[in-house]
């Protein structure tokens, strides 16, 4: 299977370098593709000296209209465009472990599902190392998804794998939003289209570098985000 990694990026500049390291023995097989949001520090830099070392490496630079949805619809575009057939995407903060994409990707293709989603909250080890702040705006924002949504899904996470064979290409852009929330409500059209959806136990550490961008505010933006959709999708 033709397979594409997509990583956004806002500020990564220290989690470069570990991130290549670790998807070193998946470079060799598959592109991976980073989309960077207009960072301010040397990330981009970061990323164009390992383009020129690895020909699998990829690299997009959004000029406009910032946010992480808008972000990973540019690399699911340059996905459809270059007819792959599996993405994956994932963070680059370090905390997703890529030896679980040829998990994802073995279950993808021998299970025959459309979409690997991970669950951080299948188990009560996957988050336990995290400061409490960031498990307590986490988990609320689980629980209002789960609650107004009616679904048992995972569905803040960005570490999926989807089949671009059987899903529809204009599925995956029926989210407008630009935010982080495009991985909440994009997950819940899909989901509500009836696409087979398989989620797997992930334990995720906390950052090593730098901090985790989720603030309180996002918390409340997802709230408002979530009774719109709820609103608005009542029909779909």
């Amino acid at each position: 299977m033709k397979t594409i990694i997509i990583i956004p990026t806002l500020n990564e500049e220290a989690s470069i370098k570990p991130l290549i390291n670790k998807l070193k023995t998946l470079l060799k097989k598959y592109t991976v593709l980073f989309v960077d949001d207009r960072s301010a520090d040397n990330t981009r830099n970061q990323i164009k000296k390992y383009k020129k070392r690895y020909n699998n490496i990829k690299f997009l630079l959004r000029k406009k209209n910032p946010g992480i949805g808008l972000s990973i619809k540019d690399g699911l575009k340059y996905a459809i465009k270059n007819k792959f057939d599996v993405c994956v995407t994932m963070d680059a903060d370090g905390t997703h472990d890529p030896k679980k994409i040829n998990t994802m990707l073995k279950i993808l293709k021998n299970k025959n599902y459309d979409i690997i989603s991970t669950n951080r909250f299948s188990s009560k080890n996957s988050i336990k190392k995290w400061s409490f702040y960031r498990i307590f705006l986490t988990k609320i924002r689980y629980y209002l998804v789960k609650i107004l949504l009616n679904t048992n899904l995972d569905s803040s996470g960005n570490f999926r794998c989807y089949n671009l064979k059987t899903i529809k290409n204009e599925h995956f852009f029926l989210s407008k939003n630009k935010s982080y929330f495009f991985l909440i409500e994009s997950l819940f059209y899909l989901e509500r289209l009836n696409y087979k959806i398989l989620e797997i136990t992930i334990t995720l550490p906390p950052r090593t570098f730098d901090k985790s961008k989720m603030k309180i505010k996002h918390v409340f933006i997802s709230l408002i985000d979530l009774l719109k959709l709820r609103f608005y999708s009542s029909n779909f």
